[in-house]
């Protein structure tokens, strides 16, 4: 199948099937896959204007309401993080969008820019990792811990400064204020890279703010597909601003629905999968595919310098 703005052949298959694989696992961690999915296009497909973030969203606009509801109906997704969020991703993601566009066209500089930021996202997350290793329980202790069957979050009280909420036999706190500043930094970062922001706020809630990513997870699902539907709209609007210097700003719409497809069958799975997964070993696949995508992009400028 041809796909026209991408400017690529290739059987709609196949990128089904990386699309399906690549969510199951990311949505364990409350992620929807999207910042892997870029590395494919980019150098799989070879799709490496700035029309693959835009691409990129119309996956987690088909891909993403699967696993929130499911996150919905099992009670384990938290509004109260959600929200504040949401709200700081939305602003950022906006400025992010501009920025790819204005700032960051080159390929080359855009995969620098990209591994630079999961690198630091991924080593920090390995480090979290470690530290609890070492300090609190064994790794075998620790990999027998898994969601709480059928257990929902349970929000106790919640005001401007503060949330605090019950999962299993344990409380976690948060402040919605400092949720809102993670989220707009992660949005201006996010808006550039193409993705909706989990990748990003997913790891980063569980290692600043010491939540579970059993309960961080569906909050972080909601957020992207907001900010993923605003980001897109963003691009839409000013595709055709650019439409005179050339560079394909709008998406792929046939490759992203066959991205969204397969998405949507992934992070359903995932999401109905992930209470029986323990923590730590969600934490770990998200490190690990993190560093590997990350490194392999510096070394890939560095390479061509």
């Amino acid at each position: 199948m041809q796909f026209p703005v991408a400017g690529v052949e290739v059987h709609p298959l196949w990128p089904f099937l990386v699309a399906l694989l690549v969510s199951f696992f990311s949505s364990l961690g409350g992620v929807s896959g999207a910042f892997l999915l870029l590395p494919y296009q980019v150098t799989v497909l070879g799709f490496q204007s700035p029309a693959v973030s835009s691409t990129n969203l119309v996956f987690n606009l088909l891909a993403i309401p699967a696993g929130v509801f499911r996150f919905f109906r099992e009670g384990r997704l938290l509004w109260p993080l959600a929200w504040p969020l949401t709200s700081g991703l939305v602003p950022g993601v906006c400025a992010g969008v501009l920025i790819r566009i204005t700032v960051l066209p080159d390929p080359r500089v855009f995969k620098l820019f990209v591994g630079f930021v999961l690198l630091v996202v991924g080593l920090r997350l390995a480090r979290d990792l470690l530290r609890g290793l070492r300090a609190r329980e064994t790794f075998h202790a620790l990999s027998e811990q898994v969601a709480p069957r059928f257990l929902a979050a349970r929000t106790i009280s919640r005001s401007w400064r503060r949330v605090v909420y019950r999962y299993g036999e344990q409380s976690f706190r948060f402040d919605p204020r400092s949720v809102l500043l993670l989220g707009l930094a992660v949005g201006i970062v996010s808006g550039a890279y193409g993705i909706g922001g989990g990748s990003l706020t997913a790891p980063l809630l569980v290692v600043l703010f010491g939540l579970p990513i059993h309960t961080v997870a569906g909050a972080t699902l909601a957020a992207t597909l907001v900010t993923s539907v605003i980001g897109l709209a963003v691009y839409t609007w000013i595709a055709p601003w650019f439409a005179v210097t050339g560079l394909p700003v709008a998406p792929d719409w046939k490759l992203g629905l066959v991205l969204g497809l397969g998405g949507m069958c992934g992070i359903y799975l995932g999401a109905r999968c992930q209470k029986l997964v323990a923590g730590v070993w969600i934490r770990a696949l998200l490190s690990a595919v993190i560093l590997f995508v990350a490194f392999r992009y510096v070394i890939q400028f560095v390479s061509a310098l």
